[in-house]
């Protein structure tokens, strides 16, 4: 069973029996349960949604059926065509939307798809409110609209402009410095909408490029996630050639990774540390990401005097404690960044135009940049889920095993974290995909790795 329903919203492969799989039925259920949602919340309105997609092969087929389902239980759609999810979460408050939905499945291969969805503010939903939405799913507790009262469809080719003169708006983008500084970079944009909006940002910027997997069709070129292993490509065109920078982004180009000048990995943990170094040295304030995030982001914000949080893994759980902190930047470690100066959602863009800021105000390459940051190293392991493993009696009896043990910090707001000394590994299941995801943090690569390991050997033998 690959359906998967959680905060990161509806998602599933392609194909398949229903209830067990995304396909139409499905996505006619879960769209007519959010939209039945969001016309609770707005009683005296005509419902508008907005809709945007990534590029993958199925977003077609996903576009026509969420579009229709609109229309047919009464809701106005506007069809923001091929957009990232950032361009679609600014659009929902450009244009005074009641929701949107984003059609794409982030960093999963091209079999997968979702519904992500978003609220009035082009914010993820709740947990609390999609459990109310799977509510009136599985008691298909909605009714469309007559003859009289059908929804409207309307397309709009500009939110991906507004987006990129909101990013150039912003107070800490110094664009007159990124021309100054004549940047040639390479961007993997991995087929997908990343390869029809980053030319324009970077054409803006006066930024030369070299695009690879520039063809937003869906064929991804590799494992979309940006992570090293699937990036030697565009780590080996760098090593090759007289570039200053890569840049990789995911499918709908919320998440941001960075190659440097001499073709290493810049790391995708560090993209956010990089930017919250800059931000912070120009505005005072908190910070958050989450549980499964570096330590790095605490002590940069420890060094310039202000306070660092942890928020539960997911999107809406960072922002939701942004907003409680007053945090003036967050994200997660995974290369998104949120920065409530543009909007409470990562945002690629947004990540790009500031760390090339930094860049161009210091004189610096990345690598040097990279230099002045704390070192840790994440190793990043997973277990495969089988329908007969308990996830939750498993982590149960992690956090009572360790509970009792010195020196350790136990954290079970999301999954079970261990905190140690000098380092921390972090169990819980995954909002996207059917595992267990363990994250483990050290002050060498081989020693987070063993962590991990040692973890993955615990869960093992609680198994057998």
């Amino acid at each position: 069973m690959t359906l998967i329903k959680s905060i990161s919203g509806i998602r599933g492969t392609i194909g398949g029996p229903t209830g067990d799989t995304l396909n139409p039925l499905d996505i006619v259920k879960f769209t007519s349960a959010y939209a039945t949602f969001i016309a609770n919340r707005h009683p005296d309105k005509k419902l508008k949604i907005v809709v945007g997609r990534d590029a993958r092969i199925s977003g077609q087929m996903v576009r026509q059926t969420i579009c229709g389902t609109l229309i047919g239980i009464g809701a106005n759609v506007l069809d923001i065509g091929l957009a990232s999810t950032p361009t679609t979460e600014l659009a929902v408050t450009a244009t005074q939307a009641q929701g949107g939905i984003i059609i794409t499945a982030s960093h999963n291969p091209r079999n997968w798809n979702a519904l992500k969805l978003l609220n009035e503010n082009g914010e993820f939903l709740t947990a609390n409110d999609g459990n109310q939405i799977l509510s009136l799913a599985q008691r298909e507790a909605f009714t469309y609209a007559d003859i009289d009262n059908l929804g409207t469809y309307t397309t709009d080719t500009t939110s991906g402009t507004r987006h990129i003169d909101s990013v150039l708006a912003l107070k800490l983008v110094d664009t007159e410095a990124i021309r100054n500084r004549r940047f040639r970079v390479v961007v993997d944009a991995i087929n997908s909408v990343g390869a029809i909006i980053l030319p324009q940002l970077l054409d803006r910027l006066g930024v030369e490029y070299k695009l690879l997997n520039g063809q937003a069709d869906g064929n991804f070129a590799h494992d979309p996630e940006p992570i090293e292993k699937n990036l030697s490509g565009i780590m080996n065109e760098i090593s090759t050639g007289n570039y200053d920078l890569g840049i990789v982004v995911d499918p709908d180009v919320d998440r941001l990774a960075f190659i440097q000048e001499d073709g290493k990995m810049f790391g995708e943990e560090y993209t956010l540390v990089s930017v919250a170094d800059y931000v912070l040295q120009h505005t005072p304030g908190n910070t958050v990401s989450n549980l499964s995030s570096t330590r790095a982001l605490r002590d940069i914000t420890l060094r310039h005097g202000n306070q660092y949080h942890a928020a539960a893994v997911g999107e809406v759980n960072v922002t939701t404690k942004m907003k409680q902190v007053g945090a003036i930047i967050g994200g997660e470690g995974n290369g998104g960044i949120i920065y409530p100066e543009s909007h409470y959602g990562r945002d690629a863009l947004t990540g790009i135009a500031l760390f090339l800021s930094s860049l161009a105000q210091k004189g610096i390459t990345a690598s040097q940049l990279r230099r002045t940051l704390p070192e840790y190293f994440i190793a990043k392991n997973r277990i495969n889920l089988t329908p007969e493993t308990n996830v939750d009696a498993i982590l149960a009896k992690i956090k009572e095993l360790y509970s009792s043990t010195p020196n350790v910090t136990v954290t079970d707001i999301d999954g079970v974290k261990l905190d140690f000394a000098n380092s921390w590994v972090h169990l819980r299941k995954s909002n996207t995909e059917p595992i267990i995801r363990i994250y483990s943090e050290a002050s060498t690569a081989d020693d987070a790795d063993a962590l991990g390991k040692k973890l993955m050997q615990v869960v093992y033998d609680m198994q057998s």
